[in-house]
């Protein structure tokens, strides 16, 4: 942009240069011409009286080398003597002694010629002729178009520098608000703007600043609200601890009473989450830091949770296949966010299949990635891309297909549906794996050994 403005304040003054440039410089020339016409033909008036007085050519010599001492002043006289150096052609000398007019011509070789008749005593007609060379009649010009020229130039680089250093403000506004801009998408809540530059440039920014601060404002209101309705639900759990623990410690008490205690947990890290202020790293920007991630293991928090789901199949007479890889599967991900996934699954099953239904939890690894898969035998998913959908499925609210989804992304992976072998629906859940934490150096691994050792 700032050379673009740059740019076309070239081109402008330069057209405004051209345009007063060429006319200067024509009339200039004119001008020049005119002022050696003028002197010449005043040299030749000047000798006029000369000539009535005198015809002696020693007076008339002198009287001409005291007008014009270039040599350029000329008499022709009636008995055909001429005194000085002519330049006139013969025709147009005759013309003018026998018309009696002043006449006046270019020459072809270059210069200009004046002829002036001067009619003496008893009749008889002499001619004054003035020669004015080309570079008398062009005399000054040069000079003058360049110092016009120069001023031209100046204009035109003023105007560049003076266009250069407006557009760098309004530049340096765009880029700040762009930056700015930047930063906020990224989720640098604390992004704002000092507003700069044109007027259009500062309104904006101020537009931009009110944008985040509403941001942060709705933010924080629909973090409050997360709160006080998990809140709320602490009541009707409580009293369904206190009917769980009536129920006893017969076998179909434990598994409610696992499954009680962990929506009690599960409920207080949402409460937590959610009244826990926006954090933000550096200038303001929430950054996460690789070396701060906490990284799971896939196979031990599939085998947890299998554990529980099998429990409940067995009451509901479930067949349920559980299948997880011998090898490391370490992804970027939190145990609770890869519980909340195998959770939101395999409630899935519960919730839409029939009791008795079979079903299918497996853990696969590859070179990349690790995918986790539950299957069911039940009449399956008609519209997968509705279900996908979160709060636009007919059948459910979504929410536990877009929370596998997102933690899917959130490890480069993806999420698939549909039916599977055992003719209902399958998920596919597809994480990236994550680099294992860099080992302990031998000095590390000896420091460690002595702590262990006895004293």
């Amino acid at each position: 942009m700032r050379g673009t403005l740059a740019r076309v304040a070239l081109a402008v003054t330069s057209m405004v240069a051209l345009s007063f440039l060429i006319p200067l410089g024509l009339l200039v020339r004119s001008e020049a011409r005119n002022q050696a016409i003028t002197a010449a033909e005043q040299r030749a008036a000047a000798l006029a009286p000369v000539l009535t007085l005198t015809d002696d050519p020693a007076a008339v010599r002198q009287a001409v080398s005291g007008l014009d001492p270039s040599g350029n002043l000329a008499v022709h006289q009636p008995n055909g003597r001429s005194i000085g150096a002519g330049h006139a052609p013969r025709s147009l000398l005759v013309r003018a002694q026998h018309d009696g007019e002043s006449l006046a011509q270019d020459l072809p070789g270059g210069g200009w010629v004046y002829l002036q008749p001067v009619v003496l005593p008893q009749g008889r007609v002499a001619v004054v002729e003035e020669f004015v060379p080309e570079a008398e009649l062009n005399r000054g010009v040069n000079a003058s178009l360049t110092v016009m020229a120069l001023l031209a130039v100046g204009l035109v680089v003023g105007s560049v520098l003076v266009a250069d250093r407006l557009a760098s403000r309004v530049v340096r506004s765009s880029r700040n608000l762009s930056s700015a801009a930047n930063a906020l998408g990224r989720g640098d809540l604390e992004s704002r703007v000092d507003p700069m530059g044109p007027p259009e440039l500062r309104e904006a920014g101020q537009a931009f600043n009110a944008m985040a601060d509403r941001m942060l404002e709705l933010l924080a209101v629909e973090r409050e609200l997360v709160a006080d309705l998990s809140h709320r639900l602490r009541t009707p759990l409580t009293a369904l601890q206190l009917a769980t623990e009536r129920m006893g410690t017969g076998p179909d008490a434990a598994p409610v009473a696992a499954a009680v205690a962990q929506l009690e947990t599960q409920l207080h890290a949402v409460i937590t989450a959610a009244r826990t202020p926006l954090a933000v790293g550096h200038m303001g920007a929430p950054q996460l830091d690789r070396r701060d991630q906490v990284l799971c293991a896939a196979t031990v928090i599939v085998r947890r949770r299998a554990g529980f789901w099998t429990t409940l199949a067995e009451q509901q007479g479930r067949p349920c296949l559980v299948e997880v890889t011998g090898e490391d599967a370490l992804i970027d991900l939190p145990e609770d966010d890869l519980a909340a996934v195998i959770d939101a699954l395999v409630g899935n099953v519960f919730r839409h299949t029939a009791p008795g239904t079979a079903f299918a939890l497996r853990l696969v690894r590859a070179a990349q990635s690790v995918t986790l898969t539950v299957e069911d035998a039940g009449p399956g998913i008609p519209d997968p891309d509705d279900a996908l959908v979160r709060g636009a499925s007919t059948a459910s609210t979504g929410l536990g297909l877009d929370i596998a989804r997102r933690a899917a992304a959130a490890t480069r992976g993806a999420l698939d549906i549909d039916r599977g072998p055992m003719g209902g629906t399958r998920v596919a859940v597809r994480f990236g794996l994550a680099s294992p934490p860099p080992k302990r150096g031998p000095l590390h691994r000896r420091r460690a050994r002595l702590r262990k050792s006895p004293v």
